[in-house]
This record gives C-alpha cells, structure tokens and sequence, in this order.
C-alpha cells in the first residue's frame, strides 16, 4: 500500500477540513495510507527528509517556504492553490498550480502512481515543460513492442499538464504496451507556434529515446480533448505514426471559437486567425491520410458530441480509414481505466496496431 505524506505549509487559505475531506477521500480511492499534516513554520515543512513514497506540499505564501521549492532535491509535489507560472522546482519534483483546492486531489494522484508506475524523463528541448516520461511493461520478453503517445488536455492551458493522462499510462503498460506520455510548452505562456513546435518535437523525439524495443512502425498518438487537436494536427503534418485518437477531441477549431467554447478557449490559444486555425483544426485538415479512432462519451458536453460526429463522417467521405466510437460516459470517462467507454478503446486500440 502506498503512503501519502500531505504537509500544508503556513499561511494557506484554505478550511482544514476540506483539505483533509479531500485527501481522506483520495487515500481511499486509491487505496493508499496518508497523513495530512500542518506546519507552523517554513522549517517543519521536509523536516527530516521527503520519508517514504512522494510526499505532497501545499507550500502558502511564505518566502522561506516557497524557497524551498527550488531549493529541495528531492521527489516531492508541490501544489500551489493558485495560479503560480514559471515556478523553479528541483529536477525529481512536479509543480502543480490553479486548480483550486481540487488539486489537491490531483496531486495524490500524481504522488501514488509516481509511486507504483516508475518512468523514465526524457528530455526533448531546453525548457522544463519540454519533455516526456517513458513507460515500459514489465515483461520485455517481445522483441518489440507498440507504443502510444498521449497528449494531454485542458483546453490548451498551462495548469494542466501531463499528470491527466498518468492512469491511461499505467493501464496501458499493463496491457503491454510502451506509453510516451508528453508534456509540451502552453501557448497561454509561450505561444500557439511553441505549442505546435513542442508536440511535433515530442513526437518525434520517440525515435531518440534509446529504447531499442519500441516498435516504431505501431506507434499510436492518443490525445484527449485539447490533445486530440494536438494529436490529429500532428498526424496531419506528418508525424511518424500508424494510428490517431481523438478522446473526446476538439476537433473543429472554426465552430469552437464561434460557439466560445469553454469561454473563448480556441480565441486565447490560437490568436483569432483564420489561417492558423485552418491548418490546426483536424476538421480542414481531412484526409489525414492515417487510420484514424474517434471516441466521444454520450454524457459529454453536447458541442464536443457535434464535432466528433461531424468530424468521423467528413473523414469517411474524404476517403480516410476511421473508426467511431460513441457510448455512455462524460468527458473524462474516455481517459478513466475504470469505464467501459475506456475498455472498449484499449481493445479498439489494441486491434489497430495488431
């Protein structure tokens, strides 16, 4: 059983309460042992040492302990309530930011599988969002084995990272898979063209990643809303893989920005051009040319159901190799192993890449 440290520094505006309502529920989803704890000082925060497992810090506005952050060198999780940019952490920490006091849901998530499902980082720039985390199956017997990249979601935002996508990682490892899970620079810091640059890179950076039992000719990319987008665009442009996934995509920017998805979502990440969102939006991109899985949950928000529908007959019609996949479940059932909507992908996905 995993342990979970919770160590919520001075100053936090937060009700004790709920934070500890929230962690009690998470340790017991998971399955996991934990302690929430509250220091009075920036001291007592990492006394002694992370201990065991990957510890959680809720580090408040304090200097003395948000220098800590930069300063510890060990795994750790740092959640900050509020949005925190370009926040320095050591090289074995994760930063999580502006989730609310949820995040903190997120973050022992992040803590327990980091726990039970080791990765390798990989890095594919200079920057610190410019990487991604390698999983391998436990048994390697196989000469080769597929790979599937996920691309993460969150409508483009940087509070969102690649920790979204850690359960659909695990699952599919135990399935025998490889899993590349990536993290790419958000254009709400860094720019639409960063963005677009990032996940190329990253993608491409699959060839380099010194594991020479990856089947590079069965690589899937799998990406989940915003990801989706991301993951089609690569395709589109060329990247190097026999299988897209859309999970609940994005998939037509024009109608997107038109209908002010997710308050203006499309508009922020991509600047309100006309040409740029015809050659980032998979729906002007058709045919893609590559076998293509749409998944959409029935539960989802309705203009989402409209594009995924909308956007599997196009690629028919223009003569693309595409599969949808509509069942019960909302917008997160399509990234949650526990579903059938989820099941049904894996298999689906597991009989493309055969």
């Amino acid at each position: 059983m995993s342990e979970v440290r919770v160590l919520v520094g001075p100053g936090v505006v937060a009700d004790p309460a709920l934070l500890s309502e929230i962690a009690e529920r998470e340790f017991a989803a998971l399955g996991a042992a934990g302690t929430v704890t509250y220091a009075r000082t920036a001291g007592e925060l990492l006394a002694g040492g992370p201990g065991d497992g990957v510890p959680v810090v809720i580090p408040g506005p304090e200097p003395a302990a948000r220098a800590l952050m930069a300063e510890f060198a060990g795994p750790v999780v740092w959640l900050d309530l509020t949005r925190a940019d370009d926040v320095c952490v050591g090289a074995e920490a994760r930063h999580l930011h502006g989730r609310g006091v949820e995040g903190l849901a997120w973050a022992i998530r992040h803590a327990v599988h980091r726990s039970r499902h080791p990765a390798r980082r990989v890095a594919y720039g200079a920057h610190a969002d410019q990487w991604a985390e390698l999983y391998l199956p436990k048994d390697l017997a196989a000469a080769s084995v597929p790979v599937i990249v996920l691309v993460h979601g969150g409508y483009w935002r940087s509070i969102w990272a690649a920790d979204l996508m850690e359960p659909l990682a695990a699952d599919l490892v135990g399935r025998g898979f490889a899993v590349w899970n990536l993290e790419y620079r958000r254009p709400d810091l860094h720019g639409w063209e960063a963005t677009t640059a990032d996940v190329a890179a990253g993608v491409g950076a699959l060839a380099e990643a010194g594991e020479e039992r990856l089947d590079l000719d069965r690589v899937a990319v799998a990406g989940h809303s915003a990801g989706a987008q991301l993951a089609l665009r690569a395709a589109a442009d060329g990247a190097r893989v026999a299988l897209a996934v859309s999970l609940a995509g994005v998939l037509d920017l024009v109608e997107g920005d038109r209908r002010w998805l997710s308050s203006g979502a499309v508009a922020a990440a991509l600047g309100g051009d006309a040409e740029v969102y015809g050659a980032a939006s998979p729906l002007a991109r058709l045919p893609l040319k590559v076998r293509q899985l749409v998944v959409q949950g029935r539960g989802d928000d309705l203009d989402l159901i409209d594009f995924s529908r909308r956007y599997a007959r196009a690629a028919k019609e223009s003569g693309d190799d595409l599969t949808y996949l509509e069942m019960s479940g909302d917008h997160f059932a399509v990234i949650d192993p526990g579903t059938p909507l989820w099941r049904t992908t894996a298999v689906a996905i597991a009989n493309a890449l055969r």
